[in-house]
């Protein structure tokens, strides 16, 4: 375990901690795509699948029951306490155009042809394209909430944080994850315009122009 992983786990636990304490306090779940939001509840479903039979610390499963947790919580809360406030005119990106090529992937790139090898490469690749409902749904709607760029900056941090821990692990180790890494450049490079303009900007609020997240006051 090193620096670089757990200040990349810590920025995504606060990324959904951050999402979920909006929409509670809120009472409202406008500008949140559920459809992301369910992708990600997936990814973690089908990557902890081994969460009882396969222990590697404390830390580890405390981890993964927390993400669970969280993840399951947004989606109720989306769906269903706070339904009446969801944007599901606008949460319109067609999420067979994810799951399908991200399913048959699975099959053709894995480590092991073995059920739960398949779901854990399943789980990379699809955490890699899961936050592309969120950013549509920003461009068609072009505008985000202040909550919602922080949202995304922490989750693109912890992208950023773990490919300093890939690069460490491989230097230090000798350890190299070529699925794991793959998925993980393509998921961060999503978020470069975002994260570029959040962090130049110094801003809060967020508008779309030409395609790209403008952040705005």
């Amino acid at each position: 375990m090193n620096l670089f992983r757990i200040l990349g786990d810590v920025s995504h636990l606060l990324a959904m901690i951050l999402l979920l304490g909006k929409i509670w306090r809120s009472k409202s779940c406008r500008g949140i795509s559920g459809k992301s939001q369910a992708l990600f509840a997936l990814v973690f479903t089908t990557r902890y699948l081994d969460l009882f039979t396969n222990f590697i610390s404390l830390y580890n499963t405390v981890m993964k029951v927390i993400f669970l947790l969280c993840s399951y919580v947004t989606v109720y809360m989306i769906y269903w306490k706070f339904w009446k406030s969801f944007d599901s005119e606008n949460d319109t990106f067609r999420l067979e155009f994810l799951l399908v090529p991200v399913t048959g992937l699975s099959f053709l790139e894995n480590y092991s042809f073995t059920p739960l090898e398949i779901l854990w490469t399943f789980s990379i690749y699809l955490e890699s394209v899961a936050i592309l409902p969120q950013l549509f749904m920003i461009s068609k709607t072009g505008e985000a909430e202040t909550i919602t760029t922080h949202y995304l900056f922490f989750l693109g941090l912890y992208r950023a944080l773990y490919l300093a821990n890939w690069i460490w692990r491989y230097h230090t180790e000798n350890f190299y994850d070529q699925i794991a890494v793959v998925s993980g450049v393509v998921q961060t490079i999503f978020y470069c315009d975002f994260f570029y303009l959040y962090v130049t900007k110094g801003r809060c609020q967020g508008r779309v122009e030409g395609g790209n997240i403008i952040v705005t006051t």
